[in-house]
């Protein structure tokens, strides 16, 4: 079942191998992956609507909501989430028979890729992730984070000013956040099901026995060796700046390019600056 949005993007609903994955696509061309963050409400759509037009000049693009999220199944989850994700889309490009492709992954869209590159490092040619989790690790900031606390204040009390203060914690340009996106992150976010499957994911994150069994990805940085560029917000408030720092000293094949006045959303505050220096990275062959 399709249908057609703008940009020529098209919304598939698929079965795979049992659940039901929701994913854009549009363009042709090289494969192109791109996996959203983890706030309330989000979806692949919420995350890069205003970016997939731009990238489908010049690949093909997939944008699927992550397990849980928007218009995919939340799976029963035996593993910590962002492994069980990294799965779950290979499963996918199975299905689309995409051999392998380069990703551009936010937030945990990022620590995904990264843990593909991990576990299935033939599949990923290169990766641009944004304000990136799993690699990272704070070295002057509190943990949680503000905006990770300001996000499990909203799970707890999911209120419209609760919704505000974490979307404040997003962006550096407070002129961004209107009525309009806060009544649309509210809407998605309080959708029948949601706030239990958001509050499952972020149970299977910091589930102590699922940890128990998994190696985080910052404990062995060198093996993750997919070419890949870090982008961040230096004034993020939701992964904060210093987490750059860790892995862009440890991964064999790094580049880190900072962003002045900008928060954990650079895709929309740097939008072209953004899709500019990605697309440079993403196309090079001269590595």
């Amino acid at each position: 079942m399709a249908t057609e949005l703008a940009f020529d993007d098209t919304v598939v609903r698929k079965s795979v191998d049992g659940l039901d994955f929701q994913y854009h696509e549009a363009g042709s061309g090289p494969a192109l992956i791109m996996l959203h963050g983890s706030g309330p409400g989000v979806s692949a759509w919420s995350n890069f609507r205003h970016n997939i037009g731009f990238f489908a000049e010049h690949f093909r693009v997939v944008m699927p909501d992550l397990p849980g999220f928007g218009g995919t199944a939340l799976p029963e989850l035996k593993e910590v989430y962002t492994l069980a994700a990294a799965r779950w889309i290979i499963r996918l490009l199975d299905e689309l028979e995409i051999e392998s492709a380069v990703f551009i992954g936010n937030s945990m869209g990022g620590a995904v890729a990264a843990e593909i590159a991990t576990h299935y490092p033939e599949r990923i040619e290169r990766m641009a992730i944004m304000g990136s989790g799993g690699l990272s690790r704070s070295l002057f900031q509190t943990e949680p984070s503000e905006g990770f606390q300001r996000l499990f204040a909203f799970l707890q009390d999911p209120t419209r000013e609760r919704m505000v203060e974490w979307i404040n914690t997003m962006v550096f340009d407070k002129s961004l956040v209107t009525d309009e996106l806060v009544d649309e992150r509210m809407a998605n976010a309080t959708a029948d099901g949601v706030l239990d499957s958001t509050r499952a994911i972020f149970g299977a994150m910091f589930n102590p026995t699922l940890q128990a069994t998994y190696t985080p990805l910052w404990t062995h940085p060198d093996t993750v060796t997919t070419p890949t560029l870090m982008l961040w917000g230096r004034e993020d408030r939701m992964l904060p700046y210093d987490q750059a720092h860790f892995a862009n000293r440890w991964l064999p094949n790094v580049e880190l390019h900072t962003f002045s006045g900008c928060g954990h959303w650079i895709q929309v505050e740097r939008k072209q600056r953004f899709e500019r220096v990605t697309l440079e990275f993403l196309t090079r062959t001269d590595d």
